[in-house]
C-alpha cells in the first residue's frame, strides 16, 4: 500500500477531516451560494478545498471590491454575504467594507487568513493583528484555533450576522489550523448564552403606542434599514393604511413603502424633501420604525421634532434613547411590532387635516431645478433612468451628489432595489457593490450610479463585470470634481476649491474599451435618452459618461447646525 493510501485509509477509520474541509463544508451546510474572495498564501489550504468543490467563487480585483461586493449581494438578498481575504493586507484591505457593513447593519461572514500559530505575535511575514484591527468594527469576532471547531464557528457566525440587528462577523484562521486534520464529530450546537436578541415587543409598550396613536392628530411614521431587514414592508403598509399615518422614509429605508403611495411624504434629512422634513418638525407623534435617528436625518437634536412624543421600534435596544429620548421605547423585530400594532386595531385617528397640510406641502415644494439650461443636468440623467426602466431597475450608488440625486429623483415602489452607502458613505462603494447586486438577481436591471471621483477608487472591477458578462449598466455622473465636497466649499468656505475639481481625467470611453465594455459618451438630453435605450438592448455591461453640468448642487439642503425645518434651496 503506498503513503498516500494508507493517509487516506487511516483518516477514513478515524474519520477525520482538515480545518478547510470542515470550512467548506459547513458553508455549505450554511447554503452559501457564492463567494467573493481574493487568494494569498495564508489561504491557499482553503482555496485549494475550494477548487475540489466546486462552490461558486468570484474574484474581483482588490480585497475592498471582495467586499463590497459581498455587501451589495447581502443587500439584496438579505442573506450573509461571504468573503474571503487573505492575512495582512488582505485582511486590512477589507476594514473599510467591515465598517461600512457594521453601521448599514449588513449581514457578512468575513473569513480572513492568518499566520500560522506558532508564529502568531513575532510579526511574521504578512500578520496582522486582525482580530485587534477589527473587533470595533464587527459584531462579533472569532479565531479558530482547533480545526474540529469550525463547524460550530461557521453555525454561530451566520447566525449573529442575520439575527437580531444584522451586522458583519470575522472569522481568522491561522494557517496550520487550515492544514490540520480534526475528528470528525456530531452536528454541532451553538454556544451562545450572552446573545439572545429580543425579537417580540412587549405588550404593554405596543398598548401605549396604540393609545398615543388614537389620542394624536399629527403622526408621522419615520422608516428606516430596519424595515428592510425584517422584510416588514407589507407589514409596515397595512399599519399605515389601517391607521392612515403617513409615512417619511430615511435615506437607507426607501423602497420600504412605496412612492406612489398617498401616504408616503418623501425622504426627510440634510437632502429630503421639505414635506417629509416639514412632517417631522410639527408632528406631535413620531413613530420611528428601525431607524438610528442619525445626524443626517435629524438635523439640530436640538430643534428636531419639538413638539412630538417619540416612540421607537428598533431590535437594538443600543439605539433607543441614544440620539433623541424616547417616551415609548418599543425592544423588538419591526415585523413583529407591526404585526401586533395591526392585530390591536386601535381606534384611527382623525387626520384628515394633517394630511390635507403635508399633500399641500409636497406639491407647492417638490424637488425642483432648472430644466430650461441647454447643458445636461445630473437630475435629469436620473429621471430618465427611471422613464427608461418605468422604475423597475436595482439602483446602486457611490457616495455624494448623485447619490442624492439618485434618492431624490428616482421613486422606490418594491423593498430591495436600492442599494448604498449610508452611514460611512464609503466612496468606491457603487462598482464592487452593483456586481454584487447583480449576482444576487442576475434577471435584474442594475444601474450602478457612480460620481467621476468614486468611479476611480474601484473601476479594476470592470474586469469583474466583462469576465462574467455582468449586465450591469455603469452610468457615470461626470461633473469633474468631488461634487459634495466642491458644494460644501461652495457654501461654507466662501468658493476655496482646495483639490475638489479634477483638472485631469483618464478617457472613461477608453477605459471601459480595454476592458471588452461598450462605452458612450453623452453631453445633452437627446442623446442622453437614446444611449440610456441603446444600453438597456445590450445584454452585457455597458458604461455610459454623462457630462453634466459641474457647477450644480444638491437642494433643498439642510446645512450643519441647522434645524430640519431652516432648509435651504426649496425653490428655484
Amino acid at each position: 500500500m503506498t503513503e498516500k493510501a494508507v493517509v487516506t485509509a487511516s483518516k477514513a477509520e478515524h474519520q477525520l477531516k482538515s480545518g478547510a474541509a470542515f470550512l467548506i463544508d459547513a458553508l455549505k451546510k450554511e447554503q452559501v451560494e457564492v463567494i467573493f474572495g481574493y487568494p494569498g498564501g495564508a489561504v491557499l489550504p482553503i482555496y485549494d478545498e475550494i477548487y475540489r468543490s466546486g462552490m461558486v467563487h468570484i474574484l474581483p480585483r482588490h480585497e475592498q471590491g471582495s467586499i463590497h461586493a459581498a455587501e451589495g449581494y447581502a443587500r439584496i438578498t438579505g442573506k450573509p454575504g461571504v468573503v474571503i481575504a487573505t492575512s495582512g493586507p488582505g485582511a486590512t484591505n477589507i476594514v473599510t467594507g467591515l465598517a461600512d457593513a457594521m453601521i448599514d447593519s449588513i449581514p457578512l461572514v468575513v473569513l480572513t487568513g492568518q499566520v500560522a500559530t506558532s508564529v502568531i505575535g513575532s510579526d511574521a511575514f504578512q500578520e496582522a493583528d486582525v482580530i485587534g484591527i477589527t473587533t470595533p468594527i464587527t459584531k462579533h469576532t472569532y479565531q479558530v484555533r482547533k480545526p474540529e471547531d469550525l463547524p460550530r464557528i461557521i453555525k454561530e457566525a451566520f447566525y449573529i450576522a442575520s439575527s437580531g440587528r444584522p451586522g458583519p462577523v470575522l472569522i481568522d484562521i491561522p494557517k496550520d489550523v487550515a492544514i490540520l486534520d480534526g475528528k470528525v464529530g456530531d452536528e454541532p450546537e451553538m454556544d451562545l448564552p450572552g446573545y439572545q436578541p429580543t425579537t417580540q415587543p412587549n405588550y404593554l409598550q405596543i398598548r401605549k403606542l396604540v393609545e398615543a396613536v388614537s389620542n394624536s392628530k399629527k403622526p408621522v411614521i419615520l422608516a428606516g434599514a430596519g424595515i428592510l431587514h425584517a422584510k416588514a414592508s407589507e407589514n409596515l403598509l397595512q399599519y399605515a393604511e389601517q391607521q392612515g399615518i403617513p409615512v417619511v422614509h430615511t435615506l437607507l429605508g426607501l423602497g420600504g413603502f412605496p412612492a406612489d403611495h398617498s401616504l408616503f411624504i418623501g425622504m426627510g434629512g440634510m437632502h429630503g424633501i421639505y414635506a417629509a422634513n416639514m412632517a417631522l418638525s410639527t408632528c406631535d407623534l413620531l413613530i420611528n420604525i428601525g431607524a438610528r435617528f442619525d445626524d443626517r436625518l435629524t438635523g439640530n437634536l436640538a430643534t428636531f421634532a419639538p413638539n412630538a412624543k417619540v416612540a421607537h421600534i428598533d431590535i437594538d435596544p443600543a439605539e433607543i434613547g441614544k440620539n433623541v429620548p424616547t417616551k415609548i421605547p418599543v425592544v423588538g423585530s419591526a415585523k413583529e411590532a407591526l404585526e401586533q400594532l395591526v392585530a390591536q386595531d386601535g381606534k384611527k385617528p382623525e387626520l384628515t387635516e394633517w394630511m390635507e397640510t403635508l399633500q399641500g406641502w409636497k406639491q407647492e415644494f417638490p424637488f425642483v431645478y432648472n430644466r430650461e439650461s441647454d447643458i445636461l443636468k445630473p437630475q435629469r440623467v436620473i429621471e430618465l433612468l427611471h422613464e427608461k426602466t418605468d422604475g423597475d431597475a436595482i439602483v446602486v450608488t457611490d457616495v455624494g451628489q448623485h447619490q442624492m440625486w439618485a434618492a431624490q429623483y428616482f421613486p422606490f415602489n418594491k423593498p430591495h432595489a436600492w442599494v448604498t452607502s449610508g452611514g460611512l458613505g464609503t466612496m468606491g462603494f457603487c462598482i464592487p457593490a452593483a456586481i454584487g447586486a447583480q449576482i444576487a438577481e442576475p434577471e435584474a436591471t442594475v444601474f450602478a450610479v457612480v460620481g467621476d471621483g468614486g468611479f476611480q477608487m474601484t473601476n479594476q472591477e470592470l474586469a469583474v463585470m466583462a469576465e462574467l458578462n455582468l449586465p450591469v449598466k455603469i452610468i457615470i455622473v461626470n461633473n469633474h470634481a468631488l461634487g459634495m465636497v466642491r458644494q460644501w466649499q461652495s457654501e461654507f468656505y466662501e468658493g476655496r476649491f482646495s483639490h475638489s475639481k479634477f483638472d485631469y481625467q483618464p478617457d472613461f470611453i477608453k477605459l471601459a474599451d480595454a476592458y471588452g465594455i461598450p462605452a458612450f459618451k453623452v453631453d445633452n438630453e437627446a442623446d442622453a435618452s437614446a444611449k440610456i435605450e441603446e444600453a438597456l438592448a445590450i445584454k452585457g455591461p455597458v458604461l455610459i459618461d454623462f457630462e453634466v453640468e459641474a457647477e450644480e448642487n444638491v437642494y433643498p439642503m439642510v446645512a450643519p447646525g441647522k434645524g430640519l425645518h431652516e432648509m435651504v434651496g426649496v425653490k428655484l
